[in-house]
């Protein structure tokens, strides 16, 4: 064989498997266009959400896009995740349809197609990555240590962390940095004690010490794969034959050691007092039930998971919105002193109107999570706008570009615009925007989130105890849009928020 049949045969094969690549990557690309449902034209390497692979931005206003370009004419289209199809719902009665009527047809989350307990047994049992029955379970074994009564109970330990937090930015005021007060790291101080304290029963003091038990190893806590994540969107069927290990086994080891010293503690009866706190409920939910530490470490990682980063986010930023709003923030506080006075009554914080209508708002601006995604557990025929249907088969993932809608103007005018008024009662309420389906920061239906009331009261908290105290600015090293950090998958503004505190 001359050299030249050689390289004629080689350039042959490099061809054809490029050619069979090619095919492999768009063969089922008419997948929607089948079912006569409307999309936009994916890419052939990224599908419609090129975002989630490149990192160029955040994933969310690819979404964005598709929902401005389709919510008026659809209820609901058809994209690409890679080569994967996905159904993504415009319209919100019909996402809440999903969340609660239909919920029997979409009970679960994409995390949990994810996640393996055998791989990752702490995430594995979290409620939010769940399945099945195992969710409900999980969840019923959590909530009544989670009652309105139990939550007053550890609120004397809410205020003492608050007044560290206030003598921390005392110090940040009397040793001034150009860049200001990171307001993450502030608040995150804040939370791990917070966590540490009500939920684990360890004494912790962050804002001393930087070592304090839920900061050592936080940056260490998750591990992300986008390789993995890759080809999962171009080989679903990977899902199946390798889960992902999403809390590092460093931090897992970590984590059930320093439960196991509070548990062992806590048995030990060295305490005086009898605290009613997440751990004394955890211990006896051990015994009448015979859980294991493990188990007991798994369900007060629950609130690691989902509470430690979410509620330092939201009130990192809400200070950053009504420092951005001087006006806004000076009527919070009138609010504040008006109802309060000197005394921190727990009801009264709880109720307070305008605050409530404050945090409601910074949460529609920054929400805690963009989308969910929900999987179909049971098939369920979806009526679209122009009167045709789509039977979603059992396991499609269905997103609810949540986000979206509650900065659309339709629904919220002028929506970029911080305007807490919109919550007051005397102007409809929360209910009126979460009975349309037009606010999604916490979810709903059955599996709606089951720490809010608990999370809410140590925002509040934290909220009244600074501006009791000091007024916020924002420092010029914050940006002054809403762009958001394409590499973290929650909420985050992008290059930090800085704040600037000033005692009144």
């Amino acid at each position: 064989m001359s050299p030249e049949t050689v390289v004629l045969i080689s350039l042959w094969l490099i061809a054809t498997l490029f050619g069979l690549i090619y095919l492999f990557l768009r063969w089922n690309f008419n997948y929607w266009s089948y079912f006569k449902v409307n999309g936009p034209k994916p890419d052939i390497y990224f599908g419609n959400l090129p975002s989630a692979v490149t990192k160029k931005r955040h994933v969310i206003y690819d979404i964005w896009n598709i929902y401005d370009v389709y919510k008026h004419t659809d209820y609901f289209v058809g994209i690409f995740k890679n080569r994967t199809p996905q159904l993504m719902i415009l319209n919100p009665q019909m996402a809440k349809q999903i969340y609660v009527k239909d919920f029997k047809h979409f009970s679960d989350n994409e995390a949990s197609t994810m996640v393996d307990e055998k791989v990752d047994f702490l995430f594995g049992n979290n409620p939010f990555s769940s399945s099945g029955e195992k969710w409900k379970q999980r969840r019923s074994e959590i909530v009544p240590g989670l009652t309105l009564n139990r939550i007053k109970a550890m609120f004397p330990i809410t205020l003492e962390i608050c007044k560290r937090m206030n003598v921390f930015i005392e110090g940040q005021i009397k040793n001034p940095s150009l860049e200001g007060t990171n307001a993450k790291d502030l608040t995150s101080r804040f939370m791990a004690d917070i966590i540490a304290d009500c939920i684990m029963g360890i004494q912790s003091d962050s804002f001393r010490d930087s070592n304090s038990p839920l900061l050592v190893l936080r940056e260490k806590m998750f591990q992300y794969s986008p390789v993995y994540s890759i080809i999962v969107g171009l080989l679903p069927v990977i899902h199946k034959l390798k889960k992902m290990r999403f809390i590092t086994k460093e931090y897992e080891t970590y984590f059930v050691g320093l439960m196991e010293t509070a548990i062992n503690i806590r048995k030990a009866g060295t305490e005086t007092k009898v605290r009613c706190d997440f751990l004394n409920y955890m211990l006896q939910l051990q015994q009448k039930k015979n859980l294991t530490n493990m188990e007991v470490c798994a369900h007060s990682m629950t609130f690691l998971l989902d509470g430690f980063e979410t509620v330092s986010s939201i009130l990192a930023h809400t200070l950053l919105m009504l420092a951005r709003y001087p006006l806004i923030q000076q009527k919070l506080r009138q609010e504040i002193t008006d109802k309060l006075g000197k005394s921190r009554d727990f009801g009264i914080i709880h109720e307070l109107p305008y605050l409530n209508a404050c945090i409601h708002e910074s949460l529609r601006i920054f929400p805690v999570d963009f989308a969910s995604t929900k999987i179909c557990t049971e098939p369920i025929e979806l009526i679209n706008k122009n009167g045709t249907t789509f039977k979603v088969p059992r396991g499609m993932i269905v997103i609810i570009p949540k986000y979206p809608i509650m900065m659309d103007d339709e629904y919220y005018p002028d929506a970029c615009e911080f305007q807490p008024e919109r919550f007051l009662e005397d102007n409809g309420g929360i209910k009126q925007y979460f009975n349309k389906g037009l606010y999604w920061c916490y979810g709903d239906g059955p599996r709606i989130c089951l720490g809010v009331t608990f999370g809410f009261v140590q925002i509040k908290a934290a909220l009244v105890e600074i501006l009791t105290k000091f007024k916020v600015k924002p420092n010029p090293k914050t940006r002054n849009d809403y762009t958001f950090d394409p590499t973290y998958f929650l909420a985050r503004l992008k290059g930090g928020i800085f704040l600037d505190f000033e005692a009144i």
